[in-house]
């Protein structure tokens, strides 16, 4: 099994755990709103590009609010079902899902209070580093500053270079740093460089 499938998995029992009206990182999104969001993502290829692509937006949106309107635990068995068969995302699963499985079931767990990072073996933090450094340059390519990725392994990673300027650098564990690429301030990751340098990384947007 895959991290992707594992991490799928245990996002549909940490949603079901809280329940549907749980909050999530994303924005005013509840749990059945992102529910809602990776069933359209992965049944629904003529909304889905809604997503990334502003002029089909408002499509999107009635069409994973009619989603949302299901029972929840409907939406659930098709989460963890994952893509069918007929979805151009079903042969790429254990590639384009990881990240969003990751980072949703996050988006789940480190929208209770009293969350903490989970241990992740070995192997998996490397996985997270390699999917780190596919996109880390798209998701600090606003900083006004070089930046660069570390380890406390020693791993490190230059995302981003503007040259002649300063330097910042985020260490943490790659699980740490990849959610902090994809927007999330919930993380545990220590900064090194100068202070307003830092501040203007920190805050610059970082969706992809």
């Amino acid at each position: 099994m895959s991290m992707a499938q594992r991490e799928r998995r245990a996002l549909v029992d940490t949603m079901s755990a809280v329940g549907p009206d749980a909050p999530t990182l994303c924005g005013s999104w509840t749990v059945r709103d992102l529910a809602a969001h990776l069933v359209v993502r992965e049944r629904r290829p003529d909304a889905s590009p809604g997503i990334m692509l502003k002029p089909f937006a408002g499509y999107l949106e009635s069409v994973q609010a009619k989603a949302a309107r299901r029972p929840f635990p409907d939406l659930l068995a098709d989460v963890r079902s994952g893509p069918p068969w007929w979805s151009p995302l079903k042969p790429f699963d254990a590639f384009v899902n990881l990240t969003e499985m990751f980072v949703h079931h996050e988006d789940v767990r480190r929208g209770e209070p009293g969350w903490e990072p989970r241990d992740f073996s070995a192997a998996e933090e490397d996985e997270l580093w390699s999917a780190l450094r596919r996109m880390g340059r798209m998701a600090y390519r606003k900083a006004p500053v070089t930046v660069e990725l570390a380890t406390p392994d020693g791993r490190r990673a230059v995302v981003h270079t503007k040259s002649g300027t300063a330097q910042v650098t985020l260490t943490g564990k790659p699980s740490e740093l990849l959610l902090h690429a994809f927007g999330r301030d919930e993380v545990r990751i220590e900064t090194a460089g100068d202070p307003a340098d830092v501040r203007a990384v920190l805050e610059i947007d970082r969706s992809l």
